[in-house]
């Protein structure tokens, strides 16, 4: 059996794992679709003018190095070395890339980069499409965001926004209904003015909700109001108590980015279900801001009368003349209104489902891997383990990244994932 680490994932999360598994002294193997290493979705299908949703101080790669991705900026993109600022996501890539490259040159047996698309997990190793298999004495799976689930497959209808090509075809002058509100309706929007669009949008969630501003420089980090995290309920009377008045939410936020992966975990699984199902969008909304530039450019757009955000629930969607007809129930209300539309993208987010992954499905089919109770995805232990359906951990098959939120759930921006790539590292290297 080889020595190696198997990394199933080359985004940020397998990238940075296998660097830093590296600088520890343990080799590893990164196993990505293709040899863009280092960049995912959320950076290889970036374009220029999306920018990142924290600021550039708070995105160092490393843990114990919070500079390093603003040192690495005065370097290699002075213009956008400014702190506090939001720097473009192509940008980070790059800089992700040349942490991942430079590590690679500087110790050339530590990280074997390839090219493949695993099809299985078992045993001691990873098989692949092209009928290799690897063996390592673990296997980590950082496989990052799935595309949405399809809004509908009619034509005209876009259901993963992200594909290559895939706004293309939307026309200048063209209406477009992008199903969700959050941080991708947001992405999608940017890119068709980029576009030379100028047509109408209607985004539709079910509470209608767009995510909140950063403020124009970082914000003051309360203290956990007293109460937080002797329940559900307590906590959100304590952060209700808490809040101060106007903006000062953001100083609650920062409050609680600390400690809200163990709050996360002081819920029972009953717990966690009522958050997902009455406060994560207000948690989402107020958690993932946009940076103010983006922000402004929205609000824009709302004001023009270009932008109409709807709360309510898409019911059907069916060709009409060329065009797309929507049937949707506007929320709180029980008779439904219809849209036409020349476009439908699905801007819902990733449509994580563990049983439908081919890696995680048999594993779940077989026993070898569970559902965590909250629904979210897979049961780990708090090392990232996975759990059988007995509960016994594995002991050398982890989750990393989006894949891991129903355990951890706060998993999807680089200050979270970056705390437990350097957890896993730990567990994953030899003995110093």
């Amino acid at each position: 059996m080889s020595d190696r680490v198997l990394i199933i994932g080359g985004g940020f999360s397998g990238a940075m794992l296998a660097a830093r598994l590296a600088e520890r002294g343990a080799a590893s193997t990164l196993i990505n679709r293709d040899d863009r290493f280092g960049l995912g979705v959320a950076y290889g299908a970036a374009e220029p003018w999306h920018l990142l949703n924290v600021r550039s101080a708070r995105m160092s790669a490393v843990a114990d190095r919070p500079d390093d991705f603003v040192d690495w900026l005065r370097l290699h993109a002075p213009e956008h070395s400014d702190p506090h600022g939001f720097a473009p996501r192509v940008v980070f890539g790059r800089y992700v890339q040349d942490r991942l490259n430079r590590i690679r040159r500087e110790r050339p047996q530590a990280i074997e980069a390839m090219s493949g698309v695993a099809t299985a997990i078992g045993g001691d190793g990873v098989d692949l499409a092209d009928g290799r298999r690897l063996q390592g004495r673990a296997v980590v799976l950082s496989t990052g965001n799935p595309p949405p689930a399809a809004a509908s497959a009619l034509p005209g209808a876009v259901a993963d926004p992200w594909a290559l090509g895939a706004l293309e075809g939307v026309r200048p002058s063209d209406d477009v209904v992008l199903i969700g509100t959050g941080l991708t309706m947001v992405d999608v929007l940017a890119t068709l003015e980029r576009r030379g669009w100028f047509g109408r949008a209607f985004a539709l969630s079910r509470r209608g909700l767009l995510p909140r501003s950063h403020g124009p420089r970082p914000d003051p980090r309360l203290e956990p109001a007293p109460g937080v995290g002797r329940s559900l309920a307590g906590s959100v009377k304590a952060a209700r108590d808490a809040a101060p008045p106007g903006d000062g939410w953001r100083s609650l936020m920062e409050a609680y980015r600390p400690i809200t992966a163990e709050l996360w975990a002081s819920l029972d699984a009953r717990g966690q279900r009522r958050l997902l199902r009455h406060l994560r969008p207000w948690w989402d909304v107020h958690r993932h801001r946009l940076a103010p530039e983006v922000a402004a450019r929205i609000d824009s757009l709302i004001r023009q009368d270009r932008l109409s955000v709807m709360a309510g629930r898409l019911l059907t969607a069916r060709p009409a003349a060329g065009r797309i007809e929507l049937s949707f129930r506007p929320r709180s209300q029980t008779r439904e209104a219809k849209l036409v539309t020349d476009w439908l993208i699905d801007c819902s987010g990733p449509g994580h489902d563990p049983r439908k992954d081919p890696l995680t499905g048999p594993l779940i089919a077989a026993g070898a891997a569970r559902l965590h109770a909250n629904g979210l995805g897979l049961d780990l232990d708090p090392f990232g383990r996975v759990l059988n359906a007995q509960g016994l951990a594995h002991p050398d098959l982890y989750v990393l990244g989006p894949p891991a939120r129903a355990a951890f759930w706060e998993t999807i921006a680089v200050p979270d994932i970056r705390e437990r790539i350097e957890a896993m590292a730990r567990a994953l290297s030899p003995p110093s």
